[in-house]
């Protein structure tokens, strides 16, 4: 058995995409971390981290890999999906309905796709 250390975001600018992440998820840079670097690490409270790698290409097609987030407690989806839209977060798919139930696919400021969910509380308001 292997452990996954971290998660590899490929990145025009990985400072500033790992600056955005970090306030959308709150999860530290790494103390180094600088303008410029090439390589950025959001340290996880429990890894795997997210790493943010320069590459010179840009983003082209959709994510085989994503990201999902979900509201901490107290918190819920909807209200999630604005905060992040609010910091530069793009609407892309929505796929709420009417009970309740789906998730929102937003875009990153770089364009790479991640999922917001429900909750287990919401999910439990809902069974």
């Amino acid at each position: 058995m292997i452990g996954i250390h971290n998660v590899t975001v490929d990145a025009a600018d990985p400072y500033e995409l790992a600056q955005w992440w970090h306030q959308a998820i709150g999860w530290p840079l790494d103390e180094e971390a600088e303008k410029g670097d090439e390589e950025v690490m959001l340290l996880a409270p429990q890894g795997p981290h997210l790493l943010f790698i320069q590459v010179p290409e840009g983003k082209t097609v959709k994510n085989r890999l994503h990201l999902d987030v979900r509201a901490e407690e107290g918190g819920t989806r909807d209200g999630e999906v604005e905060r992040l839209v609010g910091l530069g977060a793009e609407l892309f798919e929505d796929h709420r309905n009417p009970d309740g139930t789906g998730w929102v696919t937003l875009l990153d400021p770089e364009g790479n796709e991640f999922c917001v969910c429900r909750n287990e509380a919401e999910r439990a308001a809902t069974a």
